[in-house]
């Protein structure tokens, strides 16, 4: 089985949550292929081309769920950043806007007299916690912590939901690089301050995708009526911190850096980032086996090369 290509048919897709890294580079993708975009967001935005932007609160069903209906597939991106400190109001704030929204939609489903046939539902690796050196697939148990604990309630209330009969694929969306958005900015701007060291003893997994492979993972689940349940959302190729690391010195064009230590890794992350340090000190090495297994087709496998790519521009900033 190879990626499926698109018709020239025009199909309305929703993006919940499209207004961040992610959702603006499958709206463009979608917009480049003649698809109607609908991006579901609290801030309004102008409409570009075939991409317009409609309110909803990501809480309850209104005026939005009317977009719902007849449209070709919806992607739910929603919730707030986990780069934060996990306090007991930004811990309730973080599993709240996911299952909320997660309910809205499926509510909005039910009322639809045409209802959205496929939903794509974002969700993490961080669910097998921290790993260590264990390979993950999708049928790995679950580890334990916080983020575990926002994932499994993630997943139990987009796969318990009706959702009004619809085909239902959630992504457990590993590190994912891309030249305008998302972490690989910070952690280029600690490379070119050269503090671009390992974190910790480095030996944490990051489990990496390129953007563009991201996006041809939605589109395959939507287009292939087979596709359903969880897959991992990542490359094959996961590398360490320490090797991450370096491969973004070397296409950044800077020398070695000493490692970061765990006391300044965790001081950093609380005074200065202003998010849990866990982000950094713990990983996973994921592998996408069910994509794999069933014909998809990754383009971007080798770290080096991909860094390269997207930071080249960037050396000399």
């Amino acid at each position: 089985m190879t990626n499926l290509v698109a018709t020239d048919e025009s199909r309305r897709v929703i993006l919940a949550g499209g207004a961040g890294f992610l959702g603006r580079a499958l709206a463009r993708v979608f917009a480049q292929e003649g698809r109607e975009v609908v991006i579901l967001s609290r801030r309004p935005a102008p409409a570009d081309g075939l991409i317009r932007t409609v309110i909803w609160d990501g809480r309850t069903v209104g005026d939005w769920a009317k977009e719902l209906n007849g449209a070709d597939a919806v992607v739910n991106l929603t919730g707030r950043s986990v780069a934060c400190l996990y306090t007991p109001e930004n811990k309730r704030e973080i599993i709240s806007s996911r299952v909320d929204s997660v309910r809205a939609i499926a509510l909005a489903c039910e009322q639809c007299d045409e209802p959205p046939p496929v939903l794509v539902q974002a969700s993490s690796l961080a669910i097998y916690g921290d790993a260590g050196d264990r390979i993950c697939e999708e049928t790995t148990p679950h580890g334990t912590g916080f983020s575990v604990q926002v994932c499994e309630a993630w997943e139990k209330a987009f796969f318990d939901d009706a959702a009004g009969g619809a085909r239902r694929v959630a992504l457990r969306i590993g590190f994912v690089l891309g030249q305008d958005g998302g972490a690989l900015g910070q952690l280029a701007k600690l490379a070119r301050w050269f503090i671009g060291g390992a974190a910790g003893n480095g030996r944490q997994y990051i489990s990496w995708l390129h953007i563009d492979d991201f996006c041809a993972m939605v589109r395959w689940a939507i287009e292939n009526p087979e596709a359903e349940g969880v897959y991992n959302a990542t490359g094959p190729t996961p590398a360490t911190n320490a090797e991450f690391m370096r491969a973004l010195r070397s296409a950044l064009g800077r020398p070695w850096s000493p490692p970061t230590p765990v006391w300044a890794v965790k001081l950093g992350a609380r005074f200065i980032m202003r998010a849990d340090a866990s982000l950094a000190l713990t990983g996973r090495r994921c592998v996408p086996r069910r994509f794999l297994d069933e014909g998809f087709t990754l383009r971007h496998t080798d770290l080096n090369a991909t860094l390269r790519e997207l930071l080249a521009p960037q050396k000399n900033v």
